[in-house]
């Protein structure tokens, strides 16, 4: 018989150092629920009667949409046993969308169980033994994916303004164990793109592997030395093409309807958010090099870029390319059954790392820097 754990709002269990899901190799660590445990769970824990459940894709947690006969829509969310054993992680997470959504952004909040609980430690056998998952209740927000649609100039801008604002609100946020965001060997984190350097063997015999060499010489020569000039933050870290929701708008346009996926927060600068912004923009539009004016229009409505941040841009967006295509590459070693699902960002993002590279910095600059102008001028 499987016990059944209720955390409270603080916890108290030791920090564990957090790799990325695609880089997660525990075998098993995936939940695994069928929907009568799901059903089940949901009538326990939220006092609440399914009347439409349906699986969502997720990589290495279980999420769930979820309508209760009560009224509202859902997603459940099952984290993966691994990433349950950091809840004071997932707690400040989830603390970060509330407080996102309380100052005006479109992020999605976590109904309390019926004790009061924001999160709920679930013993369960899902066919390997009892393993334990964190269980969250998180509002549905409605839309689709911004890459499912035409990203014209003005929503490109749209991204870019929402990243600082997002940026800019989370740096006010506080709450006790907000030193778990430090994350100080954590592969996604620019901070940390010296960490490739143990996986780039992935590309051996791969003219791709010198190309990525020479950006993390760049990082390191060009990087490092100014990154006392930047301004510190806490980063959403995964502001990409797959995580920002869009419903149509007024205008025939779209506008942003939902932010997702807070699990690659850190402690960061405000420059990387806007590197990650562009560069995963850059791999849903026919013309990838136009999207960083757009982008960094939007951002400098909100967030001007000192000229230190100026300076390391190009390279920031190369170097977001080198860890999704290194670790992509890397994941596939590792689950070969989901290599479709694992290279989604690199269908297209090789030829586009290749052409950002070999256009340079100067060129890159001058399109990002003088569209961004034009756009700013036309507002």
């Amino acid at each position: 018989m499987c016990a059944i754990y209720v955390l409270k709002q603080t916890f108290f269990f030791p920090f564990l150092t957090y790799f990325h899901p695609a880089l997660m190799a525990a075998k098993h660590a995936k939940p695994n629920f069928s929907q009568s445990q799901v059903s089940e769970m949901v009538k326990r824990l939220f006092k609440l009667t399914p009347s439409e459940i349906r699986s969502l894709p997720s990589y290495d947690d279980q999420n769930f949409y979820m309508a209760p006969v009560e009224g509202g829509e859902y997603v459940l969310k099952i984290m993966n046993s691994e990433d349950s054993k950091n809840p004071n992680l997932v707690e400040v997470q989830t603390y970060a969308m509330s407080f996102l959504h309380q100052n005006g952004l479109p992020a999605q909040t976590a109904l309390p169980t019926a004790s009061g609980q924001l999160m709920s430690l679930e013993e369960i056998d899902c066919g390997y033994g009892c393993q334990k998952y964190l269980v969250r209740l998180l509002t549905y927000l409605p839309g689709t994916t911004i890459s499912k649609v035409p990203l014209t100039p003005q929503l490109l801008y749209e991204t870019g303004k929402t990243a600082a604002r997002m940026d800019k609100i989370l740096q006010e946020m506080e709450h006790p164990h907000l030193n778990l965001l430090q994350r100080e060997k954590f592969i996604w984190s620019l901070s940390n793109l010296a960490l490739l350097e143990a996986y780039i063997y992935v590309l051996d015999g791969d003219p791709l592997q010198e190309v990525v060499k020479s950006v993390i010489h760049q990082y390191k020569t060009s990087v490092v030395p100014k990154r006392p000039d930047f301004r510190k933050c806490i980063n959403h870290g995964d502001f990409n093409d797959l995580n920002v929701l869009v419903q149509p708008d007024e205008r025939d346009g779209y506008r942003i309807s939902g932010i997702l996926d807070f699990g690659d927060m850190n402690s960061g600068y405000y420059i990387h958010e806007l590197a990650i912004n562009i560069m995963y923009m850059m791999t849903e539009h026919p013309n990838p090099i136009e999207v960083g004016g757009p982008v960094l229009a939007g951002w400098e409505s909100i967030l001007p870029l000192k000229e230190a941040e100026k300076e390391c841009l190009y390279v920031l967006v190369l170097s977001r390319f080198c860890q999704s295509l290194v670790l992509a590459r890397y994941s596939v070693t590792l689950h070969p059954e989901n290599a479709e699902y694992l290279m989604i960002s690199s269908k297209r993002g090789i030829s586009i790392f290749h052409q950002l590279f070999e256009l340079g910095r100067e060129q890159v600059e001058k399109v990002w820097f003088q569209s961004a102008a034009q756009f700013s001028d036309r507002k």
